[in-house]
């Protein structure tokens, strides 16, 4: 199992998982297909082009929908994955765009295979306190609903993983993450965005930041093949 950590600027401290559930040959096409959970906060599910209350509906051609590339929809079936990703996952609030679609892009470029699929499980949900990830809670169980439907769509093959989460822009924020940089365990890696631009709300990332952070995140996958 593979675990990718993003830590946000400080403003943000609103770091989130990418954890990939390898499920093997025969799946979603036939082929090879990479189902990755996306869970976190807003950042994870997306506030790009919407951070004035409404997305403004501009998709660039980094998270252009792609046969290749599936979600699976609030009624945990996959379907071609289009922007904004969490579209009834992140309720309650406007979504645009986040890291999911260009990710899967970029790590489909730079997969061995032309069959391959990339599965994405949107789950985050914004605005929400680490007390509110904790093992037995809503959102919790809802992540473990999801990726367990997500492996039977796999034709049942795969594993699970966990979900971790940090402090929001508290005074622990530091020693937080140094000591997520700190991790060794086999197949953590940990994506820094310190530095990507953030909206004019200044708590999000901007489209074109979730881009980069989306390549960032491939690019760390990626080195791990």
């Amino acid at each position: 199992m593979w675990a990718i950590l993003a830590m946000l600027r400080p403003a943000l401290a609103l770091p989130f998982l990418l954890l990939l559930l390898p499920a093997a040959a025969g799946g979603l096409s036939g082929g090879r297909t990479l189902v990755f959970i996306l869970a976190g906060q807003s950042n994870m599910s997306g506030r790009g082009g919407a951070t004035n209350g409404t997305w403004d509906g501009i998709v660039p051609p980094e998270c252009a929908p792609s046969e290749r590339i599936l979600r699976l929809s609030p009624a945990l079936r996959w379907e071609e994955a289009r922007e904004p990703l969490h579209a009834g996952i992140d309720v309650g609030n406007v979504v645009g765009i986040g890291p999911g679609m260009p990710f899967a892009h970029a790590v489909l470029a730079g997969s061995e295979g032309a069959e391959s699929v990339v599965g994405l499980v949107p789950c985050a949900q914004g605005g929400t306190p680490i007390a509110n990830w904790s093992r037995g809670t809503e959102l919790y169980e809802r992540m473990v609903t999801r990726a367990r439907a997500a492996v039977a769509e796999c034709s049942g093959r795969g594993e699970l993983v966990g979900i971790a989460t940090a402090q929001y822009n508290g005074k622990f924020l530091d020693l937080v993450r140094e000591a997520q940089k700190a991790v060794t365990l086999p197949n953590v890696k940990y994506v820094d965005a310190m530095g990507l631009p953030i909206a004019s709300d200044h708590t999000h990332l901007t489209t074109e930041a979730q881009i980069q952070l989306g390549n960032k995140l491939a690019k760390s996958y990626l080195e791990t093949l």
